[in-house]
């Protein structure tokens, strides 16, 4: 009987390590900007581990913000309503701020704020060359670097400046009477 139980202990905490494994390339995966990968790795880690631990509410908070970047809104405002009655009480109220959130309207923006990226997906690692909607927005003419402006030293007023001398003697004054007070 105690040979069993070992056993399941074993295979529970070698499932841990797995999941924590995962959950660690998970988060690197979503820091690259790979939300599908970082979705697909924290389902698969969200199997191993108890939902009701600590670690489970964190990893799908975690999930939740991956779906998010997905664009799989829906899902990620599900597993909200659900993990705010998660037991861990950080984990439901993070919850129930990033639900607030998740519901929150869309706000329309103008045109002018917003920056088209061409998509280079498509371009192969031994091309230079940029698609054709990118290379037309950029004029055909090489820049070049501004002029330099050069002073004229006759112009420049190099006699020695009175507040510096004055500056240093009132130093030299100040430290002077400090250290005869310091006697």
């Amino acid at each position: 009987m105690k040979a069993v139980l070992i056993y399941v202990q074993n295979v529970s905490s070698e499932s841990l390590e797995i999941a924590k494994a995962t959950y660690q390339s998970a988060k690197v995966a979503f820091e690259k900007g790979q939300y599908r990968k970082a979705v697909e790795q924290l389902e698969k880690a969200r199997t191993l581990v108890a939902p009701n631990s600590r670690l489970g509410g964190e990893l799908q908070m975690w999930l939740v913000t991956a779906y998010q970047a997905a664009g799989r809104t829906e899902e990620a405002i599900a597993l909200c309503e659900q993990l705010k009655r998660h037991p861990h009480s950080e984990t439901s109220k993070q919850a129930k701020e990033l639900h607030y959130i998740l519901k929150a309207p869309r706000l329309e923006r103008p045109r002018e704020w917003m920056t088209e990226i061409p998509d280079l997906s498509a371009m192969a690692d031994n091309q230079t060359k940029l698609p054709l909607s990118v290379k037309n927005t950029k004029s055909s003419k090489k820049q070049m670097p501004p002029e330099r402006e050069f002073v004229d030293l006759t112009q420049v007023n190099t006699r020695d400046n009175r507040f510096i001398w004055m500056a240093l003697i009132v130093i030299g004054l100040t430290l002077g009477g400090l250290f005869w007070l310091s006697l």
